[in-house]
C-alpha cells in the first residue's frame, strides 16, 4: 500500500536514504535505487546531500514524486451495483489482462454473483481488493 506521508530522516539528518525510502513504502532498497520506475525515473528527485556513500533525498520531494507517479486513488464505486471484468477496468484503470491474472492467481475473490456465465463482483468487494493493492490509496 502507498503511504500516506512522506519518509521521516533520521534525528539530526535532512535526508533519507534508498533504504529508509524502500523501508517507508515497503519496497527493496535495490528496486528503488535501481528501477527505473523509482530512483532511475528522470522525474526522481535530485539528492540534497550525503551520507557516506548514500545520497539523501528530501523527504517530501520523495513523497510529491511518489504520490504523481505511484499512488491512484482509489475509483468510486456504487457499492451495491454489479460490475463485470470490462466495468471494473474501465473505472479503475487495471487492464482486463490483470485482473483475470489475479483471479487466476488467487489475489481477487470469487464472485459475487453469476448471471448466465458472467462473473459480477459488488462496488464494496471491487474497492477492498484495490483498498489492498500496493498502487491504490483511500
Amino acid at each position: 500500500m502507498v503511504a500516506t506521508s512522506a519518509p521521516v530522516p533520521p534525528e539530526g539528518r535532512p535526508g533519507v536514504t534508498y533504504a529508509e525510502i524502500a523501508a517507508h513504502y515497503g519496497l527493496a532498497p535495490r528496486y528503488v535505487a535501481e528501477n527505473a520506475r523509482w530512483g532511475r525515473h528522470p522525474h526522481w528527485p535530485a539528492p540534497i546531500t550525503k551520507r557516506g556513500r548514500s545520497a539523501e533525498f528530501n523527504p517530501q520531494d520523495v513523497h510529491t514524486f511518489v504520490q504523481e507517479h505511484h499512488a491512484r486513488q482509489a475509483p468510486t464505486l456504487d457499492p451495491s451495483r454489479l460490475y463485470t471484468v470490462t466495468e471494473i477496468a474501465t473505472h479503475t484503470g487495471l487492464s482486463p489482462t490483470t485482473i483475470y491474472a489475479d483471479i487466476s492467481r488467487n489475489r481477487w475473490p470469487a464472485p459475487d454473483q453469476e448471471l448466465d456465465g458472467t462473473r459480477l463482483w459488488s462496488g464494496s468487494t471491487v474497492t477492498s481488493v484495490l483498498a489492498g493493492r500496493r498502487r491504490y490509496t483511500a
